[in-house]
């Protein structure tokens, strides 16, 4: 006996959605049309039907479907073709028709793609309106997403064996004169190779046969080798030290899941996401966040033309230009700084507090005052040397000067940025205070929610 054949034919399939799940879309459709989002896809509309020829996909609908299927069920192309033919959702929103997964990446290329910063700004205002949010506090984190590429195809900036090859050329270009007045090139360059055996072709009645030969292959495969690592270095640019061959934008780089597990050294493909939530982002090939704070913020102002009022991140993003980036522009600064969880908990505490008057005071309360020192010059930028006096008699002395190679000085040199104990102060007081507590609880609780599950 068969219990599983179908007993019953269907002449029209119910197409019918849920009441309260059309609501829902239809609720998402009048927002993305009061966004303004259509004047911008109205600029590639382009066929006309009324003279003929077979009508297209609604860009709009088009729009709805794939911004319905990447925010709510995070699909792939080939899932969203899937999804409008089956789910009846999707059914709605693209009224029946069934485009493949090749249409709405076209879409997306053309149409989103060049304008996804205004997009995204006219979708957040809107949301904004809807929701009648008052945008005063931010709150920015960051975390590093696995790329789609080979992990074990990662390539290092050649800097190292440039350097080395550089010297062995330079040894043979001045060995055998072949460019008059020759100055060392610390990394040298292909024209400068390629110049060098230009000059051994004129040259080559003075050498026998096999002496010009080898000569001429050495170069040649130097050259070779210049050329592989000055492309190499052009496409890691200036600020990183990798890239993937199978992706040149993505760099090697720990993921948090390595460093939470114990496997920090682990390399993956990947790239560095800031989200400022939720009206702002930002992607880059920075592996620390404290470069890219500046970025998403100067975002920010570009889609929205003004500021948040105050900016609340955790400690990866004090530093003395992200401090004075917030001063200049009036943002109130709940930036927590390095040392913060150490002063907090008492358990690492910084060894010296910065006075009204310009001079420090120590653990134990000894005064210090602004030294020069001849054979020593400051490791920070803008920094400056404080002497301290007493080390002998502290019980500090241990924890002050653990890291210290010679503990037996009865003093002890401390380099000091100014701008930047100010600006940690002021953070510091402002976290501190009931709206400080505040926002560092509703900054727990948003954006770190927001960066993980994305």
């Amino acid at each position: 006996m068969s219990y599983f054949n179908t007993g019953k034919m269907f002449l029209v399939p119910s197409l019918e959605l849920e009441v309260k799940e059309r609501e829902k879309i239809d609720k998402f459709l009048t927002l993305l049309n009061d966004s303004g989002v259509g004047e911008i896809i109205n600029r590639y509309i382009k066929n006309n039907t009324s003279s003929g020829g077979r009508p297209g996909y609604s860009y709009y609908r088009l729009f709805a479907t794939i911004l319905y299927g990447f925010s709510f069920d995070r699909y792939t192309l080939r899932e969203l073709e899937d999804a409008c033919k089956y789910d009846l959702r999707y059914i709605y929103l693209m009224e029946q028709e069934t485009p493949r997964y090749t249409k709405f990446c076209d879409f997306i290329n053309k149409v989103i793609v060049p304008n996804e910063e205004e997009i995204f700004s006219l979708i957040n205002l809107e949301i904004q309106k809807v929701t009648n949010i008052e945008f005063e506090d931010a709150f920015i984190d960051g975390t590093k997403y696995e790329a789609n590429a080979n992990k074990y195809k990662f390539v290092w900036k050649p800097i190292k064996h440039h350097k080395n090859l550089s010297i062995k050329i330079g040894s043979i270009i001045k060995e055998h004169n072949l460019i008059p007045n020759y100055n060392d090139e610390i990394m040298i360059k292909s024209s400068t190779v390629a110049y060098a055996i230009s000059h051994l072709k004129e040259k080559e009645k003075e050498y026998d046969t096999i002496t010009f030969y080898k000569l001429n292959k050495i170069l040649s495969a130097f050259l070779d080798k210049v050329m592989e690592y000055e492309e190499k270095e052009k496409i890691c640019g200036p600020n990183r030290k990798s890239f993937y061959k199978t992706d040149h934008d993505a760099t090697a780089m720990a993921l948090k899941a390595d460093y939470y597990s114990g496997l920090g050294s682990n390399m993956h493909a990947a790239y560095n996401v800031q989200l400022l939530v939720i009206f702002s982002y930002h992607v880059s090939q920075s592996r620390t966040d404290i470069n890219d704070f500046i970025d998403v913020l100067d975002k920010f102002a570009r889609l929205y033309s003004y500021f948040p009022k105050r900016i609340c991140t955790d400690a990866g993003y004090g530093s003395l230009d992200n401090y004075r980036y917030l001063y200049k522009r009036g943002i109130e600064n709940y930036v927590k700084h390095q040392s913060w969880e150490g002063n907090k908990s008492g358990r690492n505490p910084d060894c010296y507090h910065l006075n009204d008057d310009d001079t420090i005071t120590c653990l134990n309360g000894f005064i210090g005052h602004e030294v020069k020192l001849e054979n020593r010059h400051p490791r920070k930028k803008e920094a400056v040397f404080y002497r301290i006096t007493g080390c002998n008699s502290c019980l500090w002395m241990p924890f002050c000067k653990k890291y210290m190679r010679l503990q037996n000085e009865d003093f002890k040199i401390f380099e000091v940025v100014k701008d930047l104990e100010r600006y940690k102060y002021q953070a510091q007081d402002n976290l501190c205070s009931p709206k400080g507590i505040e926002i560092r609880v509703n900054r727990s609780i948003q954006v770190e929610g927001s960066v993980w599950n994305n």
